[in-house]
């Protein structure tokens, strides 16, 4: 299979790099320190949701600003601590395409994104964060933004996402989705096409088009 676009949108976290562990020991730091149960903190997803969201659904709103810039803190001082890896075929994708060709679109906040991006060597010349946007995924507003400041058409363009808000959000923006296999199973995952990770696909760069195949 071959999908062609004129920009590539990539999700961060469980798309080009893995920060789970890291995400999962400062979540559950946080719901400790703001007294959340176990039992309600279980029921909560986490991936590919902004933190204001998260915390939102757990905390009274008077305490969600304290709560949302704890849980940042938290995360930024953890990226040092092994909190952030890439996952395969990241830098060869992103090494194959010019600068202005792709974005990274991340519910993280900017400072976050950006301190798990540096530590691993990633530097998007475009970034949406969640700190740009009004409504984070599954709305469509972050990648249609993304569009926007790369001056594409968002049918021309291609989601690469790990987390089923995401892929939504993807399809709401009226774009192609490639789903990645990286923290959910395929059966979860509503896309176009369906891998395991970036190392399966390559990326051919001509004047105004990518070409993205399944590698054999």
């Amino acid at each position: 299979m071959k999908i062609h676009a004129e920009a590539l949108l990539f999700d961060n976290d469980g798309t080009l790099v893995s920060s789970l562990e890291s995400v999962h020991r400062c979540w559950t730091r946080w719901a400790q320190e703001f007294g959340i149960t176990a039992e309600a903190f279980a029921q909560v997803e986490l991936h590919g949701r902004t933190a204001v969201e998260i915390a939102a659904e757990l905390l009274p709103a008077d305490v969600v600003p304290v709560a949302v810039a704890r849980i940042e803190d938290l995360e930024v001082e953890d990226v040092p601590n092994g909190g952030v890896h890439l996952l395969p075929g990241t830098m060869a994708v992103l090494d194959s395409l010019p600068a202005d060709r792709w974005a990274v679109v991340t519910s993280a906040t900017r400072r976050l994104a950006e301190a798990r991006l540096a530590a691993v060597g990633i530097l998007p010349k475009t970034l949406i964060a969640a700190d740009d946007v009004t409504r984070g995924k599954p709305d469509p507003e972050p990648y249609l933004l993304a569009a926007r400041r790369l001056g594409v058409d968002p049918a021309r363009c291609v989601v690469f996402e790990d987390a089923p808000a995401g892929l939504r959000a993807g399809r709401a923006a009226g774009m192609t989705t490639v789903a990645l296999t990286t923290t959910h199973q395929a059966h979860e995952l509503d896309a176009d096409l369906v891998v395991g990770n970036l190392s399966d696909l390559s990326a051919l760069v001509t004047a105004g088009n990518v070409e993205i195949s399944v590698r054999p």
